[in-house]
C-alpha cells in the first residue's frame, strides 16, 4: 500500500512538532515560513524543486 503525503502538509506536520515537543518557538517557524516564501519567489526556486522532486524520487525508489 503506497501511501501520498504533500511535501507542505509533511513539513507543516513536522514544524507543529517541533513547537511543541522540541522548544521551537513561534517566532522561529514564522521565519522558517518566511524563509520559504522569499526562496520561493527567488532565482534559486527552480534549483530547489528540481533538488525536491530528485530526493523524493530517490525516497520512492527505495524497496523495504
Amino acid at each position: 500500500m503506497a501511501l501520498s503525503i504533500s511535501a507542505v502538509v509533511l513539513l507543516a506536520i513536522i514544524v507543529f512538532l517541533l513547537v511543541r515537543k522540541s522548544g521551537l518557538k513561534a517566532g522561529h517557524a514564522v521565519v522558517c515560513v518566511l524563509l520559504g516564501f522569499y526562496l520561493a519567489s527567488s532565482s534559486i526556486a527552480p534549483t530547489l524543486n528540481q533538488l525536491s522532486t530528485s530526493v523524493a524520487g530517490m525516497i520512492n525508489n527505495i524497496k523495504f
